[in-house]
């Protein structure tokens, strides 16, 4: 095993204890797999998509302070994590067992594909 996830700025405790449950494990495993892939791997853990989390692991990833990001930069990274977040969180009603989606459909909470 490499380097600790928490050898990477701005990723203390917390982060490696959500790293860990997505099966990252280690510094060089992040960064092998680059910010936008962690992170989805992070929300399909069950992590609650947090766009300061995101940036924050951005910015580690660069060396830099969370607090770094800022103007366009800030906004380019805010449409990165939309994307990532709209993504992982999407589950196409032909997923769903069928008595859900009769459920959900019933109750006015219908899943939407796409």
């Amino acid at each position: 095993m490499g380097d600790p996830v928490s050898s990477i700025r701005n990723l203390g405790p917390a982060s490696v204890a959500q790293f860990a449950r997505a099966g990252i494990h280690d510094a060089e495993t992040l960064r092998a797999l680059g910010a936008d892939a962690a992170y989805t791997r992070l929300i399909a853990a069950g992590t609650r998509p947090h766009f300061i989390g995101y940036y924050a692991l951005v910015m580690g990833l660069q060396g830099r302070p969370w607090n770094d990001c800022q103007g366009a930069e800030k906004a380019a990274l805010r449409e990165r994590f939309d994307a990532i977040r709209a993504a992982a969180t999407r589950t196409p009603a032909g997923d769903l067992p069928p008595d859900l989606v009769v459920f959900l459909r019933d109750h006015g909470l219908a899943p939407r594909d796409g």
